[in-house]
């Protein structure tokens, strides 16, 4: 064995911070192509050969288990998937299992990628979270930057190998809030019993997903303030006024605020 002094890790500097919040991954520069091919090998493999993901409980159930009736702050985000009802009228039962399956999949992937978890599966519906307590404005361009990959990987990742087979390509809605969650089990076995968050951040988010419109990345305000300004400059106001939005900060007793990035 060695007896020389090992390297020491190199120290996370403001640049470094900055650099991996814009880059959007764990390795601070995301190779989406890679992503991207990545995704294009399991779905077709999923459509043409059968291929089952990996359905092992991420890491979510134990970090929620480890914080039960504690609060922690979070970016709380629904990813939606658009057309789901028609997809079942032409579709096989089977190949829609498929489909669904693989995005769900996809999409956890993209949240892990980017230092987050997947709380659950809602139909088809992926909700993620990001845990905010010691970095909020990171966590917030990170959530951020995840989104936008998601809709990367579907449009340039899911959709053409959907084509190849005559399929409809996918949409989702993304909506996203910021707030202190309480996490909560349903039950007195600390191993069994249900675990989830509860919070003004998972009933907001559930909203704004609810006036995005397909491939459409929405924030609430609370979000949208800590952004670094590269990523502030890709958003703008959503018109309120024709929706039924009716949300009031809390605060300030006003409309909350809900932006849009700019396609």
């Amino acid at each position: 064995m060695s007896n020389e002094p090992e390297t020491p890790p190199k120290p996370v500097t403001t640049n470094s911070i900055v650099d991996m919040m814009l880059g959007g991954g764990r390795s601070g520069t995301l190779d989406s192509e890679s992503l991207i091919k990545e995704t294009q090998k399991r779905v077709w493999s999923s459509l043409k050969k059968g291929y089952e993901y990996d359905y092992a409980v991420d890491e979510s159930d134990k970090f929620l288990r480890n914080h039960v009736s504690q609060k922690i702050h979070m970016v709380v985000m629904f990813v939606d998937l658009v057309g789901s009802t028609d997809m079942a009228l032409l579709l096989p039962p089977e190949k829609l299992g498929i489909i669904i399956s693989s995005f769900s999949q996809e999409m956890r992937s993209v949240i892990k990628h980017h230092n987050g978890y997947v709380l659950k599966y809602v139909g088809d519906a992926v909700i993620g979270y990001f845990i905010a307590e010691e970095s909020p404005l990171v966590v917030a361009d990170n959530a951020v930057n995840c989104a936008k990959t998601m809709i990367d990987v579907i449009e340039r990742g899911i959709n053409p190998i959907l084509s190849e087979y005559d399929y409809p390509e996918l949409h989702v809605k993304i909506g996203m809030d910021f707030g202190e969650n309480v996490v909560v089990r349903y039950g007195s076995d600390p191993v069994r019993s249900h675990v989830d968050i509860l919070g003004p951040a998972v009933s907001i988010a559930a909203k704004i997903t609810a006036i995005a419109k397909p491939n459409q990345i929405l924030v609430g305000e609370d979000i949208y303030e800590k952004l670094h300004p590269n990523l502030k400059g890709l958003f703008g106001p959503v018109d309120l006024t024709t929706t039924h939005w009716s949300y009031q900060d809390k605060k300030t007793g006003k409309l909350y605020g809900v932006y849009v990035m700019h396609a």
